[in-house]
């Protein structure tokens, strides 16, 4: 196991996307694990989807009442960007803003190249300069990454060492862009840096647009969910916390910096999977969500699934399965994610019912 090179105590750290599903749950784990840090929070609070889940993440991280500051404001902001590193002098930057979805990418490119690449570039910019004048600087980068840039990779389970050349949606390209460009930015600045592929992440107060949240809503109001690819897709369903539990550990150890043979610095840059490596059937999952949400009386006990459920194609820019390989995050870490998903669908309804009902 790698050991930790960074102590959290008294840091400064931004966490962009931080109204976001993951940013907000990191946001509270900081808040109770890092005496003393200052945790910074960005969002611009866009209209995606609906923005007062945002604001109910916020207002669960605000009741914490650790030392907490957020700004509305967005990472395609240079000036903005610039001047919060220049206040805050941030030792860590998590960088969890993006805007997400593929099929959504499918119909809306702007809005991707705006946060997923122009976003991106100004963070790596402002952590580039915040070693101006001999300053210390980030001492950390970590951002997020995606499964989505393995495509149609054949090889399952998928491993940080594969090649992911092929992306199939803007999406999954923007993310592999923002991993060559967090490499190129190592090597020249010697900025250490680490790429986390997140693989389907689900749970409370979750995005409304992944697919068991999409379900549950269409189900309350009686209408036909579709189930892609005929019901013949797997999924690595992540639980939130599990995703939080890994960023948690691999934001203490910062890739080392080192010289090369020529002299000039080998890349401090890192790229890991998060993900449960157990992929679960599209229709077996359907199946728990559907029992978990009577058990947790979303829906009635006498609801008739069948004639709200219909089978169709696959849409472009889909995969047919996703499966992370973690033995890296193992081997370094000694964390693999584990919540089954039945506990987490669970969590999920009891939540819904509470938000909604």
């Amino acid at each position: 196991m790698l050991e930790y090179n960074i102590n959290l105590t008294e840091k400064r750290i931004l966490i962009t996307g931080a109204a976001g599903f993951i940013g907000a749950n990191m946001a509270m784990r900081l808040i109770k694990d890092a005496p003393g840090a200052h945790i910074v929070g960005i969002d611009n609070m866009n209209d995606y989807y609906d923005p007062t889940l945002k604001e109910f993440r916020l207002s669960q991280i605000e009741q914490l009442a650790g030392n907490w500051t957020f700004i509305k404001g967005d990472i395609a902001n240079r000036v903005l960007l610039d001047e919060l590193f220049t206040k805050y002098n941030f030792d860590i930057v998590i960088n969890l803003a993006a805007q997400a979805g593929v099929r959504y990418s499918i119909t809306n490119p702007d809005a991707y190249i705006q946060s997923n690449l122009i976003g991106f570039y100004n963070i790596l910019e402002a952590c580039r300069h915040s070693y101006d004048n001999g300053n210390k600087g980030v001492e950390h980068l970590v951002y997020a990454s995606s499964s989505s840039v393995y495509g149609n990779n054949k090889k399952v389970p998928y491993s940080t060492d594969d090649k992911v050349d092929n992306p199939i949606s803007l999406y999954a390209a923007t993310k592999k862009s923002n991993e060559l460009l967090a490499h190129a930015y190592a090597k020249l600045y010697n900025l250490p840096s680490t790429g986390l592929r997140f693989f389907t992440v689900y749970g409370p107060a979750g995005r409304p647009d992944m697919a068991y949240f999409g379900f549950t809503n269409k189900l309350r109001k009686g209408e036909t969910i579709e189930i892609f690819n005929y019901g013949n897709c797997k999924r690595d369903f992540t639980f939130v916390d599990d995703i939080v539990e890994g960023i948690s550990r691999i934001m203490r150890h910062a890739p080392e910096r080192k010289q090369g043979e020529d002299g000039l610095p080998l890349a401090p840059h890192a790229v890991y999977n998060i993900g449960n490596s157990q992929p679960e059937n599209l229709l077996d999952f359907v199946d728990i969500l559907q029992q978990e949400l009577l058990r947790a009386g979303v829906l009635p006990q006498n609801y008739d699934f069948e004639v709200h459920k219909q089978l169709v194609p696959m849409q472009a820019g889909d995969v047919p399965i996703t499966y992370a390989d973690t033995s890296a995050l193992e081997r370094d870490f000694g964390f693999r994610p584990h919540t089954p998903v039945r506990e987490g669908l669970r969590k999920f309804a009891e939540w819904y019912k509470k938000f909604y009902m």
